[in-house]
């Protein structure tokens, strides 16, 4: 993984230095509210119903054991004892001391983390696939790429308050892991006819009260042209995004009202003003390249034949390597999921105990690194199939190898009402009672590949708008409901979900799911999933079964 030289590093002890500062400042009295917000929203800082939410970059989801151990120090010293993980592959803190989060910001420092841009209207973490690098399907490595944009986009000066906050995600598999259809600017790695590597890029793609799927704006970019034609579109949208309205604020919004043809032959004018400046060249990409080699694989892990008797030998392991592992492109590794979801815990959230424990699993079996997924798990992404019994044995008793990846309690859920100043209606509560209702694993495995994402508000931190079946808490006069959709995916066939129909009460919210999950198990045809059930059918199955007695 990227190591920080001696510019970053000196650029992320300046930024604690500053904040430390401002953060004084306003405590003093010297800085208002509305200063201390722009400088606090740029250090990850939100001020949510409790107290304050600290925000942490976790740059496209990689991290090592050394910032694990950090991250659970801060949870036992700083907060009450617990941190977690989002859907853009960040760290979240719900209950730090304001005049302490300099202090936080200090300690990450130590091991090369920070939350510089996680929030204000900047360009925030660019994200991958949580498999990068390790990926059957995948055609290069796109995490190098990612710092190099990493590195491009932190404190730029030109784009230092654009009209909203901005989000770029790169994949580089056939199958889109990253949601990059759904972002401000979206990168696939692809080949030319010449076999020589480049970029697809997508634009104006984006969830939230508007969700729309992104365009292609450039069909194949050669690789040192990448940073000049980003700053082309970012340039125009800084000029010509809107700023009188933070809900038509977004890329999404510019480039809808203004056409794709159009807006791309202003990107392309804007192109050639700047192919010139700012060109990677090769040997700067392969420097980058080559912080992120291949670990020690053994060459001789696939001659153990342990693995396959344990299989065998014991159903609950073989249950959850199932579910909760994935093919690896080193024969004789496996990537392993850690569940953040087991039925009794917020989805996304992990103690500080768990996190020092999962830090000595991260040494002991996959190279001292981890992954955050999109759908907040964690995963190893490089561990030899001998291991995985031994793996399994530890997580299990972590509570944190409950086999359900991509099932039915494989929830994406943001913190709603129970933190969230934005919320219209409670999250949490719900994934509970949801997960309590499809306790049965048998009945969850039958079910099979299935995402529900749930948000409390509009905002759409949870990705609602494209889950299989997404959930929406809304506030009507005072109490809470909930809006159902069905159909939606931010995987290669993009889909926003289709409304179900009127929105449900809190109470009736888990019936109407497991209704629509007796719906699917009692129409499907043979293995058939229910995404393409609901593609085959439409949704008014569900609704009449829903509704039925409104």
């Amino acid at each position: 993984m990227y190591q920080y030289n001696d510019i970053d590093q000196t650029l992320v002890d300046e930024r604690v230095a500053q904040f430390r500062k401002q953060t004084q400042q306003y405590l003093n009295g010297e800085l208002s509210e509305d200063q201390f917000r722009a400088l606090r929203l740029r250090n990850g800082l939100y001020i949510q119903i409790h107290a304050p939410m600290l925000r942490v970059a976790g740059p496209y989801g990689l991290l090592n054991a050394t910032q694990l151990r950090k991250l659970a120090h801060i949870a036992r010293e700083y907060d009450h004892g617990y941190c977690h993980f989002t859907t853009r592959q960040n760290i979240q803190y719900n209950w730090p001391k304001l005049e302490q989060v300099p202090d936080i910001l200090a300690e990450l420092a130590t091991v090369q983390m920070h939350a510089i841009q996680t929030s204000g209207n900047c360009m925030r973490n660019t994200t991958t696939d949580h498999l990068a690098g390790v990926a059957v399907d995948e055609l290069e490595d796109p995490r190098p790429y990612c710092e190099i944009i990493r590195q491009w986009t932190s404190l730029h000066p030109e784009f230092d308050y654009l009209p909203r906050k901005f989000k770029i995600a790169v994949s580089g598999a056939q199958l889109d892991r990253a949601a990059t259809q759904f972002h401000d600017i979206g990168l696939h790695l692809v080949k030319n006819q010449d076999g020589v590597t480049g970029f697809k890029v997508l634009v104006g793609g984006g969830l939230g009260r508007t969700p729309v799927i992104g365009q292609v704006i450039k069909p194949y970019l050669e690789t040192e042209h990448l940073l000049s034609y980003l700053e082309a579109i970012l340039r125009i949208y800084n000029l010509f995004g809107r700023r009188d309205n933070k809900y038509k604020a977004r890329i999404k919004i510019l480039v809808r009202e203004t056409g794709l043809a159009t807006f791309a032959q202003m990107v392309e004018d804007e192109w050639q003003l700047l192919k010139d400046s700012n060109e990677l060249n090769p040997a700067r990409v392969a420097a980058i390249k080559a912080q992120f080699a291949p670990p020690a694989y053994d060459p001789d892990a696939a001659q153990d034949d342990s693995f396959a008797e344990q299989l065998q030998a014991d159903a609950a392991f073989a249950r959850w390597v199932k579910y909760n592992t994935t093919d690896h492109k080193v024969s004789g590794y496996r990537a392993a999921f850690i569940s953040l979801k087991a039925p009794d815990s917020p989805p996304g959230d992990i103690t500080d105990a768990q996190l020092d424990a999962v830090a000595e699993l991260t040494d002991t079996y996959s190279f001292g690194e981890i992954r955050a997924t999109h759908r907040q798990n964690l995963i190893l992404a490089d561990v030899k199939q001998g291991d995985l019994y031994a793996l399994w044995q530890h997580l299990d008793a972590l509570k944190l190898a409950t086999p359900n990846i991509g099932t039915a309690t494989d929830m994406i859920c943001c913190p709603g009402l129970d933190f969230c100043s934005l919320a219209n209606a409670g999250s949490i509560g719900i994934a509970k009672e949801i997960n309590e209702a499809l306790d049965d694993m048998d009945y969850l495995h039958d079910v099979g590949e299935l995402k529900i994402n749930m948000s409390g508000c509009m905002n759409g931190c949870a990705h609602q708008s494209v889950g299989h079946i997404g959930i929406l808490g809304v506030d009507k006069k005072g109490t809470e409901w909930y809006q159902i959709t069905l159909g939606g995916s931010s995987e290669n066939t993009a889909a926003i979900g289709e409304r179900l129909g009127p929105a449900v009460a809190k109470d009736q919210v888990t019936k109407a799911i497991t209704t629509i999950l007796d719906v699917y198990v009692n129409q499907r045809q043979e293995e058939e999933t229910f995404l393409a059930m609901v593609n085959r059918v439409g949704i008014t199955p569900f609704k009449e079964h829903v509704y039925a007695n409104h």
